[in-house]
């Protein structure tokens, strides 16, 4: 039987960590050095193996016990150059980049067709004309009013038009930035490692331009070059910060944010805020001489931006370890205010999640939301069964610069910033200091929640699902 899930009740030593969270420390300064110093950090580039060094220092430097764990990558994608032009009866350069996996190309050259928003109609109304061309796609547009709904519509609509695509035989495809005033983004090929299509984004002004020239009834060919560095099996690190438990030192607490980013801003929102939030966390411990009774985890992941790798190998690395995982929660949506937390279809982790968030009542109300959610480093945990959490925070400025240029540190909110630390540092010492806790899940259970939610078009949105249903990730005992 599991203790009462209302046997916990706050003591000194949780006020004195929010505190230490609200009070003065170098997490901005910090933020600023990860962001500015190294600044974007794809997962195989120098830049990233800088940022595995530099918070295993600032880990270090803390007192706190800090290893590191290589794992392989089933592979990796770093844009060298793309260059796209138009011409025709209108000459212009775009403004381009690659989505990652996007192969090399050398200047290929096709004509340009208008594909509406990429549906089955819009392919079914080019026909045969697609076949060999590029097809230009419109895309909705992203700002804070769209916010986060439309962040993730985006996985499904780009799942859907490159699916069309594919079967059209098209060239490749050329995607409308989302973002206004010049703005490009990269965003996963739906297909992952698997895509053979060339991808290309171009800035909205560009495409819209395209479009009215195409309506007119004007002939375009588009020429492009993407030069990338794509290779298989390649080895990355994830960071792993240890505060061992006095009691039960093999119940394990595991809370993690992911240190990879892309390469066009500095990964400031996504995902530097939340990585100096945690190597904070695990500093105030330290510097405190608190000591949880279930040991504490600090997780920085590699590879989550190429296919949430870094979690996963974690999770076949750690595999004898997993039914001591009490939970693992992921902390990826920049710093907008945390507003409570995705608890992946599990009412009793909603009454744990509530008691450990009632010391941190003022900076609420809070709300949890009883629902999976795929995109970020949970998911390896949640298809093994472990009881897990996402961050749910209010967009602030998140998806209007997701994966752009624009994330950079200028748009962190500094003050929420420590807020959303004491949040998560109540919720992480609750779960390291209750006595409850909830079982893992049985493949059986697992598959139930699938059945149950519109869990399985996340997974497929996020190219997940193929190496779930083929046994290669998840519990399948």
């Amino acid at each position: 039987m599991h203790p009462s899930l209302d046997a916990y009740a706050a003591d000194d030593d949780t006020q004195r960590l929010i505190a230490a969270m609200l009070g003065d420390s170098p997490v901005v300064e910090d933020l600023q050095e990860l962001t500015d110093t190294i600044g974007g950090r794809v997962t195989g580039s120098d830049a990233n193996e800088q940022a595995v060094a530099w918070a295993t220092d600032k880990l270090r430097q803390a007192g706190v016990a800090v290893s590191t764990e290589t794992f392989m990558m089933p592979a990796t994608w770093d844009e060298r150059s793309v260059s796209a032009r138009i011409s025709g009866d209108v000459e212009f350069v775009l403004n381009s980049v690659a989505k990652p996996y996007s192969p090399s190309v050398s200047r290929l050259s096709a004509r340009l067709l208008d594909g509406g928003f990429g549906s089955a109609a819009d392919f079914e109304r080019l026909g045969e004309s697609a076949a060999g061309a590029w097809v230009l796609v419109e895309t909705p547009l992203l700002d804070d009013d769209v916010g986060l709904g439309g962040l993730f519509g985006l996985y499904g609509d780009s799942r859907t038009f490159e699916t069309n695509a594919t079967a059209a035989g098209a060239a490749g495809i050329v995607s409308m930035s989302p973002y206004p005033k010049n703005l490009v983004y990269r965003q996963f090929a739906s297909h992952g490692a698997q895509n053979e299509l060339p991808l290309l984004v171009i800035e909205r002004e560009d495409a819209q331009r395209a479009l009215r020239l195409l309506r007119d009834g004007k002939s375009l060919t588009l020429s492009a070059t993407i030069d990338a560095d794509q290779q298989e099996k390649r080895s990355s690190t994830n960071v792993i910060a240890e505060i061992p438990g006095a009691s039960r030192p093999d119940e394990i607490v595991l809370f993690g944010a992911h240190l990879d980013s892309h390469d066009l801003g500095t990964g400031a929102l996504d995902n530097g805020v939340n990585v100096a939030m945690l190597i904070n966390v695990a500093r105030q411990i330290t510097r405190l001489g608190l000591q949880p009774q279930r040991t504490i985890r600090i997780a920085l992941w590699n590879g989550e931006e190429q296919g949430l790798v870094g979690s996963w190998k974690y999770t076949v690395q750690h595999k004898d370890e997993l039914d001591n995982h009490v939970v693992a929660a992921s902390f990826d949506i920049g710093s907008g205010r945390t507003t409570g937390f995705f608890t992946g279809g599990r009412p009793d982790l909603v009454r744990l999640v509530n008691s450990y968030l009632a010391p941190v009542a003022a900076l609420g109300p809070f709300q949890q939301v009883d629902a999976p959610v795929v995109g970020t480093d949970n998911y390896d945990f949640m298809i093994q069964g472990v009881p897990n959490l996402v961050a749910f925070q209010a967009d602030a400025n998140y998806a209007s610069n997701y994966h752009a240029e624009s994330d950079t540190f200028d748009k962190v909110d500094q003050q929420q910033m420590r807020l959303n630390s004491a949040i998560a540092a109540a919720v992480l010492w609750g779960f390291a200091n209750d006595t409850a806790r909830l079982p893992r899940q049985s493949n059986a259970e697992i598959r139930a929640l699938i059945d149950a939610t519109d869990l399985e078009t996340q997974m497929r949105n996020f190219a997940v699902w193929d190496a779930w249903a083929d046994g290669t990730r998840g519990r399948h005992d």
